[in-house]
């Protein structure tokens, strides 16, 4: 029987698909550790949340020490959320077995590649893609347990916030953007943005990579711009898990996202930004490396999703949405059947008693 489980913190925004797992281990007695990789102006975030949850964690100074780290851990198994800093040969030579995680559901190609490496098991969400892995790597283990991420939405757990909370209007509605970091729609937008959806609410729920690579820093300028607006909330780095704000919102405004997935998912409508900006070395000539970084998957946002080819189409699919949000419902939850899997808000449980089996 399981005894004991590590979870590997490459990034900070691992942590709300490990949260729902990690209660439901120690809920079950097992002792669940977590290993955190340094990330300048986070790492407090981290270990405020992880000392208030009453988790242990251990930092790793580089990556050139995770596998010596995991070389001395007489664990039970080591829980990653994408491929290890480490080579498959070296798998052998760790006590611990290995289970993948993957940190989001979104049209990545690299959703699908990280399988490549030889985890002893991968927790996959929804049958389209556990269909699609096994036909990839037919000799690995695939569990389809649904997307724990979004366990406390389907299981009811109140938000930490609400409108009011945030300081913005409870009368008016409400819209999420969230966008990605790379290819991302953030460029696009106007600098008095939030300006054109005064009769809104606008919380901005930017990738933490926005907020912190030197490469984004005009996203961040902008985004800092934006949060002078009255209607508008920007989330801090402390408030780093998007449910919170989807259980408040009524539509989201994303791009190339699995935030997509994860909001219709529980059945809200959704506006695609595809109009994302793209670096000189991903497009023209080159533009087979955007098609090579992003999966087929991404087809699903024009059914899913109302998509728009600019900021003005997205600002009138905004009031479309909140006029009739049921439009694609039904559309959108026979699609996150198959992407996101099981809506019961037990998906962690599945994947807890997987690993203490």
């Amino acid at each position: 029987m399981t005894k004991s489980v590590i979870f590997d913190v490459q990034h900070l925004y691992y942590l709300p698909q490990y949260f729902p797992v990690a209660n439901a281990l120690k809920e079950s007695g097992v002792e669940v550790e977590f290993v955190l990789h340094p990330e300048p102006g986070y790492d407090e975030v981290k270990t405020q949340k992880l000392d208030a949850d009453g988790f242990q964690y251990h930092f790793i100074p580089d990556e050139c020490t995770t596998l010596s780290f995991y070389q001395t851990r007489r664990v039970d198994w080591i829980i990653f959320g994408n491929v290890p800093p480490f080579s498959a040969a070296d798998k052998s030579t760790l006590h611990a077995k290995l289970a993948l995680m993957q940190h989001g559901i979104g049209p990545k190609a690299c959703y699908y590649s990280v399988s490549e490496y030889p985890f002893d098991v991968r927790f996959v969400k929804g049958e389209s893609r556990l269909t699609r892995l096994k036909a990839l790597f037919p000799t690995k283990k695939f569990v389809d347990t649904g997307y724990a991420k979004l366990d406390p939405i389907f299981a009811g757990t109140p938000p930490p916030k609400t409108i009011d909370q945030l300081g913005l209007d409870s009368d008016k509605p409400t819209i999420l953007y969230a966008p990605t970091f790379f290819p991302s729609s953030i460029e696009k937008f106007k600098k008095d943005w939030p300006q054109t959806l005064q009769m809104y609410n606008l919380i901005i729920m930017p990738h933490f990579f926005s907020m912190t690579k030197k490469k984004y820093r005009n996203q961040k300028e902008k985004i800092e711009r934006w949060a002078s607006f009255d209607n508008v909330y920007v989330a801090n780095k402390h408030e780093f898990c998007l449910v919170s704000f989807m259980q408040i919102a009524d539509v989201m405004l994303s791009d190339a996202s699995s935030a997509i997935f994860e909001f219709a998912a529980i059945d809200k409508p959704v506006v695609w930004c595809d109009f994302s900006q793209t670096r000189w070395s991903y497009s023209g000539l080159f533009k087979f490396r955007l098609k090579k970084r992003l999966d087929s998957d991404l087809s699903l946002f024009n059914d899913i999703a109302h998509r728009a080819t600019s900021p003005n189409c997205a600002n009138k699919l905004i009031a479309q949405c909140v006029q009739s949000p049921q439009k694609k419902s039904e559309t959108r939850q026979t699609i996150t059947n198959k992407m996101v899997g099981k809506k019961d808000g037990q998906c962690s449980q599945r994947i807890a008693q997987y690993l203490i089996q």
